[in-house]
């Protein structure tokens, strides 16, 4: 199959980076939020990252201007999904909040559209519990910031169908990013190693063993990470973060037990970058360098 028209299903932080990639791509694509404030604000978070790609020269004014088309904002979610060939959710990490979703969509598909999920590490075969067709079902795991990120996880639940991961293999590389297919396990393979790296660099700051900067430098430099397990986590969002690995510590065990210091950091609303403050201090384009 070939996917045309997407659906994404929250403007949040990785939603709209979905969406605006899409459009880029040459798909159509309908952005939906249950929050219609969220959704104008997403919907002119992508509009504007897609003039930042113009001004850089990576996309002509003409390509722009129809990327920005292409994209359309919708409050009716029966209206966002009609008709789409693939429905993205980018809701927050909460399976049951996900699987109430998929009840109110699936019945809305046609019989050969794909619905997935962007879910970071909650079990595909979990939440395709309930669907009429879970061969149709899979993860698509992009990562943030997904316009400039590579990397596409396909995360292939035990009734997941082949026509579904050739059709989203075949969608990564229209989209510009590289797909690594993986069996549905908890943490896939991305967010169990990445998680772990960022708890142990937490534990670490903890212990008092170096400063944020250098902890992420020692990653950076010695092992050639674009970006440090701390200030990733910045980026991600530390109740992002908190969430996954509560998720993996109630199916893998202890060793994923969240360190004290991202808990009391979220209780304290130091989210990172989208609150300014997190293991560093955010002035909205760069971090300070300064730990908190």
């Amino acid at each position: 199959m070939r996917i045309e028209t997407v659906a994404v299903l929250g403007s949040g932080t990785m939603g709209r980076g979905i969406a605006q990639t899409a459009v880029c791509s040459g798909l159509s694509v309908r952005l939906f939020d249950v929050a219609e404030g969220a959704l104008y604000a997403g919907h002119a978070a992508a509009l504007a990252g897609i003039g930042k790609l113009a001004e850089k020269g990576k996309l002509t004014a003409g390509d722009a201007a129809a990327a920005r088309e292409r994209l359309r904002p919708e409050a009716d979610l029966a209206r966002a999904v009609e008709g789409a060939d693939l429905v993205i959710e980018a809701v927050p990490e909460d399976a049951e909040l996900k699987r109430s979703l998929y009840r109110r969509v699936e019945p809305l598909l046609a019989d050969g559209a794909l619905l997935a999920s962007n879910t970071s590490s909650l079990p595909i075969g979990r939440l395709a519990e309930g669907l009429a067709r879970p061969q149709r079902f899979l993860g698509l795991h992009f990562f943030n910031p997904v316009p400039l990120m590579k990397l596409l996880e396909v995360v292939v639940g035990e009734r997941t169908g082949r026509e579904a991961v050739e059709a989203a293999v075949a969608l990564a590389a229209r989209l510009g990013k590289d797909a690594i297919v993986v069996k549905d396990s908890p943490g896939f393979a991305t967010s169990r190693l990445g998680v772990a790296i960022g708890l142990e660099a937490m534990r670490m700051l903890e212990e008092g063993v170096a400063s944020a900067a250098d902890i992420d430098r020692a990653m950076e430099l010695g092992y050639a990470h674009p970006m440090g397990p701390l200030k990733l986590t910045d980026l991600v969002g530390l109740d992002v973060r908190l969430a996954i690995a509560r998720a993996l510590e109630r199916e893998l065990g202890p060793r994923f037990a969240p360190p004290a210091i991202l808990v009391r950091k979220v209780e304290a609303g130091e989210l990172g970058k989208k609150t300014g403050r997190g293991f560093y201090e955010w002035d909205g384009v760069a971090s300070s360098g300064r730990t908190t």
